[in-house]
């Protein structure tokens, strides 16, 4: 009897070991499965559903193009992809625990989250806006003393709204989205006055919303922040081969087209333009490939 308890846990040891060694070897655990999980956003600027498990979008598609390039390098003829829902406030965790092999949403690259996960190159440089009715007559910060502001719960622009009311002196009620979709909807109710976020998720949900043209973008930049997809920490091996994806698809210029896909085209499910075009920061990250964290992006 004794001798069984010992060989079940001994065996159960060596399971626990090379589950834990395929914990930090990602490509190990997606070559032995023939799967990978991304993480998506379901309303998001860079990635959203269509509905019935459909995900799209600018970094959604990036994603695949790195799972394409990940299936080569690991030899395999068919690479499954699970797709992940994830949100603002369980991104992070679910990288961490191992739910999510790679999270390719909206996430800022910053020194808090370094802590807790690694990030590939940056993709695009984000500047976090004002969206606002049309007819407000609200046209920056200044404007927004006594209003009530909105923005989405786990996000950096919850600080970035709040360093600018303690800097600037301003009083204002703040209300907050239980994602992006959520959080446009309390501006187009009539909820909130003003949608703090970045501006290609505002961009993007004035799209796809039923009347575009009673919402604009207003104000000066509040914040600059490197967005990169998410992997664990510690799994050089799975980085270098995400970041060598990333850096092909900026030199045989497939990024480039899919940037102009996303925000230059007609998109899908409204067929409108987002009309965002390709900022300068952008640009910069990609002809300089790198992993820096939004402190080295500061607005002066």
């Amino acid at each position: 009897m004794m001798k069984k308890h010992l060989l079940a846990f001994a065996v159960a040891a060596v399971a626990a070991g090379s589950a834990f060694a395929q914990a930090g070897d990602t490509l190990a655990k997606i070559k032995s499965s023939g799967s990978i999980t991304l993480g998506v956003r379901e309303s998001s600027g860079l990635g959203y559903t269509l509905g019935n498990g459909k995900y799209v979008g600018f970094h959604t598609e990036m994603a695949e193009y790195i799972v394409g390039d990940l299936q080569k390098q690991l030899g395999l003829s068919k690479l499954d992809i699970k797709y992940q829902p994830v949100t603002s406030q369980n991104r992070v965790p679910l990288v961490q625990n191992g739910t999510v092999d790679l999270e390719c949403g909206s996430t800022t690259n910053n020194q808090s989250r370094q802590k807790d996960a690694a990030f590939a190159f940056t993709t695009y440089v984000e500047e976090v806006r004002i969206a606002v009715k049309a007819n407000s007559g609200i046209t920056g910060i200044k404007d927004l003393n006594g209003k009530t502001i909105v923005t989405t719960t786990g996000t950096t622009s919850v600080q970035t709204l709040r360093k600018n009311k303690r800097a600037d002196g301003l009083t204002f009620k703040e209300v907050m989205g239980k994602d992006h979709a959520d959080s446009f909807l309390m501006l187009e109710s009539g909820r909130a006055d003003a949608f703090i976020m970045d501006g290609s998720i505002l961009a993007a949900n004035i799209s796809k919303s039923k009347a575009p043209a009673d919402y604009k973008v207003v104000g000066e930049v509040l914040s600059v922040e490197p967005i990169a997809c998410m992997l664990r920490k510690d799994d050089a091996a799975f980085k270098k081969a995400v970041d060598d994806s990333i850096v092909r698809q900026i030199k045989d210029g497939s990024l480039e087209k899919l940037y102009d896909k996303w925000f230059m085209q007609p998109i899908p499910p409204n067929n409108v333009k987002v009309g965002l075009p390709l900022s300068a920061a952008t640009k910069d990250a990609w002809a300089n490939p790198n992993d820096k964290p939004m402190e080295a992006y500061e607005v002066k």
